[in-house]
């Protein structure tokens, strides 16, 4: 748990003494809330004991009554032999004045010494504290509040324990060696990149969200609001289980354990910290079995359950992680949220339901998905944004985007029902998917009414999609759609092997006679990107065609001649350029995605089997759940 920064106490100062000084100069630094608190304390004591002297100890005035008042107590009639009638009808009990007021004597002075010590002992740490210095203070005051952490730790109950779920089937977590020496050789080599990357993350970036590679040092950005969540740890460590590196495990599950705190004052966006975090957690969990990862999962749903609250139940793509309150981003077409974003959560609320016995997460995502049913597709296509205000369409693009669409095709596969995601691919298809006059295949960006003839690198996860589809599609469609998704993995390798770098560009274009090819110098940046790599990977395991491997492994080379640097891997702002100039950020998703896919494009098919697994948007792999065959809680009987 982190200690939050402490303030000044309404900008004053107070002064300190070094040893052996007699006066208070006032240039001495401000002392920190807590050193003052310290001080504070100090003087409350000496007053209190001041006080106390005063009220408590009886001077000579009122000394006579209070031993009046010893000798004659008032108390119910009692029939004793030594007692006399007093005027109120009381009984008054005489013969022993002389040896009580005696014992009262020495009690009353017992407690004077008492006051007097404890007053003197009070000032004599006074002004010992006083006589310290700023240093001396400071692990003083440190050693208190580890002291006070350790006590809430203890008192701390924890969160409701979970309720025992069966474990889904785990197969394939580790190993995956291939038997072809080269294959292997390469292997070990994506393994030595991850480590090169995590390492220098552990050197110099440690529990920052990122990594600045050339200047060493952490970095985050706003969707992971003001905190240092440790961004970096959360996404990679599942790739470490998975490599086998597993000290490196160990210390990322010991950072999570004793550093991860979601009670933080912070704006994150819940698009990413649910398939980077919650998904990373929940993968690490069912790979390890280990408690923590689930348990820290938890914790972090529940903090994104208020982006719910809206008219139409379409979350707000930001919420304070502290205080429940969202809102959306003010460029996403006057303040809607995002398709590509609320439609991708399914996948781990189903999971978190699962695990949990609450329905909430389940229903939360179910509702989305009832909601977008009832929504006309123009195109037969859903457009980008969705005021979650007025349950209406904002601005009418259609982006194919690596989250909606691929998840809209598990989540069917998962309920069993197989008719939307076609539909959606023959939309895709009519629509979206055209020919360059070069014959490459490409999926266009469609704005206001008019299809561009550009492609976003975040669209060739799409040639994966399609083989993914093409294995759970009808016989007469299966053929067709893997033969797309190998056109889309040609067309995204050639916007990769027309660079300079032989590393892909952010989006390019088809027209003009330019083919696959950037045009816009923003658009001529790589920032360690998955996608291209994951297209590979999927058209590997459904075709085992050896170009994939030899396309995943000349990314390999150009990554590691490129983007390598002393403190880790750093993204490049231009692929056409010999000398490129760096970003200078280490992407978490390298270490999730990029590394992971390239690892296991160089693994043997029983590492991670697609019939057992299905990854997240972040590349984070969870057991598939068939909701044909269990009823969560919440939920209505799967419809077959």
């Amino acid at each position: 748990m982190t200690t939050p920064a402490l303030l000044p106490l309404s900008g004053r100062r107070i002064p300190t003494l070094s040893p052996g000084a007699s006066s208070f100069p006032h240039h001495r630094a401000t002392l920190r809330l807590s050193e003052k608190f310290i001080l504070l304390l100090i003087l409350s004591a000496f007053i209190t004991l001041c006080f106390g002297a005063f009220f408590f100890l009886p001077d000579n005035s009122k000394h006579k009554r209070f031993d009046l008042g010893l000798e004659d107590v008032l108390i119910p009639h009692i029939d004793t032999p030594k007692e006399g009638k007093h005027a109120s009808g009381q009984v008054i009990i005489h013969g022993q004045g002389g040896h009580d007021e005696h014992r009262h004597r020495e009690e009353e002075e017992s407690l004077r010494d008492k006051i007097r010590a404890d007053h003197e002992r009070a000032l004599q740490e006074a002004k010992e504290k006083l006589r310290k210095s700023r240093e001396e203070l400071k692990a003083e005051i440190q050693t208190e509040k580890n002291k006070v952490m350790e006590d809430l730790k203890k008192k701390d109950v924890g969160p409701k324990p979970l309720p025992p779920v069966p474990m889904p089937k785990v197969v394939g977590v580790s190993d995956g060696e291939p038997p072809e020496p080269d294959v292997k050789e390469k292997r070990d080599k994506i393994r030595e990149m991850m480590k090169h990357a995590w390492d220098s993350y552990r050197q110099y970036g440690w529990g920052h969200n990122e990594l600045k590679p050339i200047a060493k040092k952490g970095h985050s950005t706003n969707i992971f609001g003001s905190s240092q969540l440790g961004a970096t740890i959360v996404d990679a460590v599942d790739t470490l289980y998975i490599m086998g590196l597993h000290e490196e495990f160990k210390d990322g599950q010991e950072w999570i354990e004793q550093n991860l705190d979601f009670s933080v004052n912070a704006e994150v966006s819940v698009f990413e910290v649910n398939i980077r975090f919650i998904g990373g957690l929940l993968a690490a969990y069912y790979l390890s079995g280990q408690e923590v990862f689930k348990l820290k999962a938890v914790q972090l749903a529940e903090k994104l359950l208020p982006a719910f609250n809206t008219p139409t139940g379409i979350p707000w793509a930001m919420v304070n992680l502290k205080s429940g309150v969202g809102r959306n981003w003010g460029w996403a077409s006057a303040g809607s949220s995002i398709l590509a974003e609320f439609g991708t959560l399914h996948m781990e609320f189903v999971h978190l339901t699962y695990l949990t016995g609450n329905p909430a997460y389940y229903q939360k995502v179910m509702h989305i998905r009832k909601l977008l049913a009832k929504m006309d597709r123009p195109n037969g296509l859903y457009p980008n944004y969705l005021n979650p205000r007025t349950g209406r369409w904002g601005q009418r693009m259609l982006l194919l985007k690596t989250s909606c669409y691929i998840l809209l095709f598990w989540v069917f596969i998962f309920s069993e029902m197989l008719t939307l995601p076609i539909r959606a691919f023959a939309a895709i298809e009519r629509h979206l998917v055209r020919k360059s006059n070069g014959g490459l295949t490409f999926i266009g960006e469609w704005k206001n009414g008019h299809l561009e003839r550009k492609m976003g690198h975040l669209a060739c996860f799409a040639g994966g999609m399609f083989a993914l589809g093409a294995d759970g599609s009808p016989d007469d469609k299966a053929g067709h759609y893997l033969q797309l998704g190998a056109e889309i993995a040609h067309t995204c390798h050639e916007s990769y092997d027309r660079t300079v770098l032989k590393l892909g560009p952010e989006a390019f274009k088809f027209d003009s006679g330019l083919e696959a090819v950037a045009v816009r110098q923003n658009e001529k940046y790589y920032i360690l990107r998955p996608e291209v790599i994951e297209t590979y990977w999927y058209m590997w395991r459904f075709t085992h065609d050896p170009k994939y491997r030899q396309w995943g492994w000349e990314a390999v080379q150009a990554i590691d001649k490129y983007c390598r640097v002393s403190g880790g891997f750093s993204g490049v702002k231009d692929v056409y350029s010999s000398n490129p100039t760096y970003d200078d950020v280490q992407q978490s998703f390298f270490l999730a995605e990029t590394l992971k896919y390239l690892y296991l494009l160089f693994s043997s098919d029983d590492l991670l089997p697609l019939e057992n697994w299905v990854f997240n948007t972040e590349a984070h792999p969870l057991p598939v759940l068939h909701l044909g065959n269990i009823t969560l809680p919440g939920s209505e009987p799967a419809q077959r």
